[in-house]
């Protein structure tokens, strides 16, 4: 098995405070590939990514938690990566955890992994997840394993590790620019046949770290299961998303 390169990509937005951190969390190994791309943030998030010597791209205008992954891809493909690490700067996630991530897909065993955040109701509430988040996410995620024949334990984590042709076959420019861009995304793999699994990792909610309101969170189950609707109307032959299709 030949060296695999590995970019791990950072989607940012207000990470002034929480990006030294996330890549100190990072094991040595792994932080020679790293982009930052700034969605137009008003705090110092470019100024710390530039003192760490990462890689640093500057939306001029915000475009959005989706949009800024379009261009944290592109540029990971640019960097001629075989495996894209998607991990937010926000410190939520164990970056330790990115070898495990990333190891099913280096034995080309699995193609698309993602870290799990509910290994149990007791670690995701004492991780400071709050109640109806966690609710929402149990709830939404059963109702997704049932209808796309799935068993993963979460659809809706930020910390995710893409093998380049999985980046190379979906057409995530045609996918929102808001937050139902990450399941419009499992939901395409899934119907482009890719291979889907997860590790788990702890759960860390605290003051600072990024988090949608409960509005926000409605409006994003809403589009998750829209999404799914579409996949099953695709299954059943009466119509052909353009997010299924390059």
């Amino acid at each position: 098995m030949k060296n695999k390169k590995i970019v791990i990509v950072m989607p940012a937005y207000f990470a002034e405070k929480t990006l030294e951190k996330t890549y100190k969390d990072i094991p040595l190994k792994y932080r020679k590939n790293i982009i930052v791309v700034d969605d137009a943030s008003k705090d110092k998030t470019v100024e710390v990514a530039k003192k760490l010597g990462l890689k640093t791209i500057v939306h001029k205008n915000n475009l959005g938690y989706g949009g800024n992954q379009k261009t944290c891809y592109k540029e990971a493909l640019k960097m001629g990566a075989d495996i894209v690490v998607m991990l937010h700067p926000d410190f939520q996630y164990d970056a330790r955890m990115i070898p495990a991530l990333v190891r099913p897909i280096e034995i080309g065993w699995l193609d698309f992994m993602m870290g799990n955040r509910i290994r149990s109701r007791k670690e995701s509430l004492g991780g400071g997840m709050p109640i109806y988040k966690y609710l929402f996410n149990r709830s939404l995620t059963i109702l997704e394993n049932i209808l796309l024949g799935q068993n993963l334990g979460e659809f809706h984590s930020g910390f995710r590790a893409y093998s380049s042709k999985v980046l190379k076959t979906l057409p995530f420019d045609k996918f929102s620019n808001d937050f139902v861009f990450d399941q419009q995304f499992i939901v395409s793999a899934l119907n482009a046949g890719f291979k889907i699994a997860e590790v788990p990792v702890q759960v860390r909610y605290f003051t600072g770290a990024s988090s949608i309101s409960f509005k926000r969170s409605v409006t994003y189950g809403l589009g998750a299961f829209f999404t799914v609707f579409q996949y099953l109307l695709k299954k059943w032959g009466l119509t052909n998303p353009k997010i299924f299709n390059k």
